[in-house]
């Protein structure tokens, strides 16, 4: 199969893709928002308030990465995902969902 010409009209597909990444930092907000609740939850220990500090930057990083994908799908070519990215967003759903985890149990 060969590359798609300069010509090539993209369609609706990065408009599917914008949308996906707008459902999963949405999605990602939810998780943040729950494990934050439940690790304010406690007492109110240094412990339980620094956990919370890394869901939030977790979360911050997460939303930066989306808004810039986001931003770059609405051009009228997109460039494709570079691999930095890519395991930069890896690396926070990773990291919350561990994070969200160890808050719960």
């Amino acid at each position: 199969m060969s590359a798609p010409g300069p010509d090539r009209d993209a369609g609706l597909q990065p408009e599917r893709t914008r949308l996906a990444w707008r459902r999963t930092t949405l999605a990602c907000s939810v998780v943040a928002v729950l494990a934050l609740r439940q690790a304010l939850r406690g007492s109110g220990s240094p412990v339980e308030l620094a956990g919370a500090a890394v869901i939030a930057l977790i979360w911050l990083a997460f939303l930066w990465v989306a808004h810039r994908r986001i931003r770059e799908l609405a051009a009228g070519r997109p460039r494709p995902l570079a691999l930095r990215a890519a395991l930069a967003a890896v690396a926070c759903t990773t990291a919350l969902a561990v994070f969200a985890m160890t808050v719960i149990l």
